[in-house]
């Protein structure tokens, strides 16, 4: 045989065996996976909660509800953004199908049943997934729920700037300026003209006045990098003793920090009662869940300590500069910020905050940036919640699977030492970060500098 012909000289056979194909094992994260989720009973509790959802005897060929759950599982630890991403990723992994249940003669669902599933299921729905989820990691021990970090970031919408439109007379910004310009006497306005005429112009991107004609819901948001972008804001409520996200809020990207608090505490005050219904995971929760919040500069106002401490939650507000104040007929509002200042200046506090900072945005790296969620594929807030809902659920998935198999994502599994000479490994190291604590001066430089960590070797 030629070489480079073995391809097209090859025959496949016709007929093949279904006992002869090669069946690998799955991935043994994915199993781990599995695993958690068969303990609990999550087949079960999908197919009660979506039964509603499913005609009895006709209709389109559907895949089961927990198929479709799982899909958006894949999509958070494969790092997928799009639907199509992770149906392709899906049908091309025999890893993951063995995670879903397919066989190599079975056709995993395609992006237009995963989509059309996400549509017919309603928001509910995927908050109870979410709660569930929770639930999981109360009676694993994993969530209290005690003390709660909030913070927010912004996620650039799927709608491009220079497509939005005026919401009264729904003409293109283009075609604003011409009409700005001919009413300032020039006839036929050049493009250096628009220009000029819209570089000054106050409120020129102001969402009262504009929107999207496709994701009217979306805000021109100014990012933290100097862009603008159409985007919205999502908020998380975090555990601060275990990272778990306890709840999740989609606004407006423009909406200030203050005005989405109360609704994201609302939402996991809510999140965690659904919890301690549950006598397993009540065991686990604080007994008093929610009765302290952690936030940074931009939630500090008059109103967010007083609205705090009238509910008898106690803030640790970073206060911003301010200089000098005046509180002539504002005792109640000077008592609870002192309150909260005395607070945060005090040992706890400060440690809360440091934790705040670690915990926050560690969840945000994750579950956007690595997560593949930082730029939206999805229009209209309710769906791409419900997306954003079974995302974060994952990202709380894995902090149980931390606990239990010492990692949360099938990378981090991959690069994990195995067996007696993983273990050696690991002690190994220990020892040295005991040595290098203890040495002083020279010494201890040419020992950072000669030692090597050993390598992880992966079984």
């Amino acid at each position: 045989m030629a070489m480079g012909n073995w391809r097209a000289e090859r025959q496949p056979p016709l007929w093949v065996a279904t006992s002869e194909l090669a069946a690998p094992p799955g991935h043994p994260f994915y199993q781990q996976v599995n695993e958690v989720l068969r303990k609990h009973g999550f087949d079960r509790f999908v197919e009660g909660l979506c039964q509603k959802f499913y005609a009895p005897k006709m209709g389109r060929p559907s895949i089961p509800p927990g198929v479709y759950f799982r899909m958006l599982l894949i999509g958070y630890f494969e790092g997928i953004d799009s639907e199509r991403g992770i149906a392709w990723r899906a049908a091309d992994s025999i890893a993951l199908r063995h995670f879903l249940g397919y066989d190599l003669t079975e056709r995993p669902p395609d992006h237009s049943t995963l989509s059309r599933t996400r549509r017919l299921l309603d928001l509910e729905t995927h908050q109870e997934v979410f709660i569930w989820v929770l639930a999981v990691l109360a009676k694993e021990g994993v969530l209290k729920g005690k003390t709660l970090g909030v913070d927010a970031t912004t996620l650039e919408a799927n709608a491009a700037l220079r497509s939005i439109v005026r919401r009264e007379t729904g003409e293109s910004y283009n075609e604003f300026l011409e009409r700005l310009a001919k009413a300032s006497g020039i006839e036929t306005p050049r493009r250096a003209d628009l220009a000029k005429l819209d570089r000054k112009r106050p409120g020129k991107g102001s969402n009262d006045d504009w929107e999207h004609p496709h994701d009217p819901e979306a805000e021109v948001t100014k990012m933290k990098d100097g862009r603008t972008h159409l985007s919205h804001k999502a908020e998380h409520a975090t555990d601060m003793a275990s990272g778990a996200v306890v709840a999740v809020t989609l606004s407006g990207g423009a909406e200030g920090d203050t005005h989405t608090l109360p609704r994201t505490l609302q939402e996991a005050a809510r999140n965690l009662r659904e919890v301690a219904r549950d006598p397993e995971a009540k065991k686990h929760l604080s007994e008093k869940p929610g009765s302290e919040v952690v936030t940074d500069k931009g939630y500090h106002s008059n109103e967010t300590c007083l609205r705090l401490r009238a509910k008898g939650i106690r803030s640790y507000i970073s206060e911003p500069e301010r200089g000098r104040r005046n509180w002539r007929g504002k005792a109640k509002e000077r008592g609870a910020v002192y309150a909260n200042r005395r607070r945060i200046r005090g040992k706890r506090g400060r440690g809360l905050l440091r934790k705040r900072g670690e915990l926050l945005e560690r969840g945000f790296a994750h579950v956007y940036d690595r997560g593949g969620m930082r730029r939206l594929r999805l229009r209209g807030r309710a769906n791409i919640l419900k997306r954003l809902l079974v995302h974060v659920g994952g990202f709380n998935l894995s902090v149980a699977l931390r606990k239990l198999i010492g990692c949360g994502t099938p990378k981090g599994l991959g690069g994990r030492p195995f067996g007696v000479f993983g273990a050696v490994l690991e002690l190994v190291w220990a020892c040295r970060r005991a040595a290098t604590a203890l040495l002083r001066g020279p010494s201890r430089r040419i020992l950072v500098s000669a030692a090597a960590r050993p390598t992880a070797v992966a079984a």
